[in-house]
This record gives structure tokens, sequence and C-alpha cells, in this order.
């Protein structure tokens, strides 16, 4: 995709930057680099008025929706970025908005960045790197206590990632990440994007994907929600009389409380199924320990 010659923030075109910083996309990075400054426009918009607004932004590479982010007005910008090369491009980046842009050497997935950021509202936008977006969007998701400090999410995956996010029961694409992205937010593709948006362009289609946490999810454990799903979604082919079997409690039992039928398949219970089994679990673990401490 060509890049316009005069970038409308001044700076230079990100072909150049990338030129000059040596910042070939290293697959083992997973780098695809968003040189569409139109585009990277379009997703900053996606976040909603940034005014007052703090963004947290992981894997800013050359710097394309960096510089969109705080052209429309973003307060502040905290990016974590573990490629040096990539560093250094965004410090010219940082230089051209004094005091807006706060570059963190770190890994995404080993860092916090709750201690660098200020009151007020913060939200998370971002083109993540593919080979760890999974993992990221979990460890967001697993937040505790809830809500978390973000209050919307636009994030870039493939294609096949932000369906699964989205996917309701009885499709292919339904399993664990969409219950635990559907109790605790609410979800929704934005749009699609083609590879030949990125360089070097990925071999699949990817979507920006919004999530907005939910103040109160239905009531349940996360780490039993987690157990049940992962029991379930492991044997998906399997009725929920057989998978369940892995919970290593009175699989009947547990069905008959939450009114659901053994013959069902994981596929076909909804986001509020799966919760009903998560309490159902929590009361059969208080009525053992109950027991265990009351043996008459």
């Amino acid at each position: 995709m060509t890049q316009a010659a005069a970038a409308p923030d001044g700076l230079p075109p990100l072909r150049d930057i990338i030129r000059r910083y040596g910042l070939a996309a290293k697959k083992s990075l997973g780098q695809n680099f968003l040189l569409d400054l139109n585009l990277a426009a379009r997703i900053a918009r996606a976040a909603g008025p940034l005014d007052g607004v703090t963004v947290f932004e992981v894997g800013p590479g050359p710097g394309g929706l960096t510089r969109a982010l705080l052209t429309l007005g973003a307060t502040r910008i905290v990016a974590v970025e573990r490629d040096e090369r990539a560093i250094a491009a965004v410090e010219e980046v940082a230089s051209h908005y004094p005091g807006r842009l706060d570059i963190v050497a770190a890994d995404a997935l080993a860092f916090d960045p709750r201690p660098r950021l200020p009151r007020g509202p913060v939200r998370i936008v971002a083109n993540l790197p593919y080979n760890i977006a999974t993992a990221l969007l979990v460890r967001w998701l697993d937040i505790e206590p809830w809500p978390p400090w973000y209050d919307c999410a636009i994030l870039m995956f493939q294609r096949e990632v932000a369906q699964r996010i989205v996917a309701q029961p009885r499709s292919k694409s339904y399993g664990r990440l969409s219950v635990l992205a559907q109790w605790r937010c609410e979800t929704r593709i934005l749009f699609d994007v083609n590879a030949s948006a990125f360089v070097p362009p990925p071999n699949v289609k990817s979507s920006l994907v919004r999530l907005v946490p939910r103040p109160e999810p239905l009531l349940c454990e996360r780490t039993l929600l987690e157990r049940v799903t992962r029991a379930a979604f492991g044997q998906r082919r399997k009725m929920l009389r057989q998978s369940l079997r892995a919970l290593g409690v009175d699989v009947a039992a547990l069905l008959t409380t939450t009114n659901l039928d053994a013959t069902a398949r994981a596929e076909d219970l909804a986001v509020g199924d799966f919760v009903a089994l998560a309490r159902a679990l929590a009361d059969r673990r208080s009525l053992r320990q109950d027991a265990a401490q009351d043996p008459e």
C-alpha cells in the first residue's frame, strides 16, 4: 500500500521511518506493520473521543497508530514495545509530542501498566502482535477485581480469533474464549482489514474488535468458570454427561441442579448456562467443605 508523501502530523512517512531504523518486521515478534495512516486514524476513531483519555498501546512498531491516537487528542499514551529498533523509531514521535508518549521497553505479557497510568479513563488500543494476541486478551479478561482498569479495548486480531471472541452458541467458532470474553465484556467486530494493509501482509484477514467491560458480569468465580469451560470444550464432541466428568464431581447431580440436558454438548450452552454450572460447582465445593468440618 502506498504511503502518502506528507503525513498530516508533520512527521516523516512511515516507510522512511522503517528504512531509517532498519525495521524489517520479525516473524518471531509477530510483527505486521500498519502503514496506512488513514486506516490507523479509523482505528483510533473507533476508540471514541480521546480528550482526557490515557491510551495503553502494545507493539507500536514504527508508530503509525501511535501518531493517529496523538493527532486525535489522546492526552497520554503508555506504549510497551520489546523491539529496540521500534523503540528508537517511536522516540521520534515522543519528541514531536513532548510529555504525551511514555515508551516502555518490556514484554507485554509480563508488564503491568497500572503503576504508570494516571487517574481518569484508560483505553487499550492496539494492533496486537498476533503471536501473543490471545494470551494478552485472556490476561486482560482475568483481571481481579472486576471491573478492570480499562473502560474499553479496541484490538486488532486475526479474523479467526475475532470470530471466536464474538461467536454465538451452536457455531463452530464458539468456545472457551467466546464464553470468557462475553461473560465479562460486550463484544463486537467493528470491521475487517485486508492483508494488503500490513507490511509484510499476513496470510489471513484481520478484524478490529471492541470489548467494553460489563460493570457487573453474571455472578460466579472466574476460576470455576474457566474450569467448567475447559472440561466441556476439552471434549466438545461429547455430551455433557461425559465431558463434565473431568470436573471430578457427580455430573448427574450438577446437571439436575442447573436444569441442563445431559445429552447437550458444550457448543449448545449459552454463557449463562456455563455461569450456572460454575455456581453449582461452587455450591458443591462448599457442601464438601462443610461436611469435612462437621463429620457428624
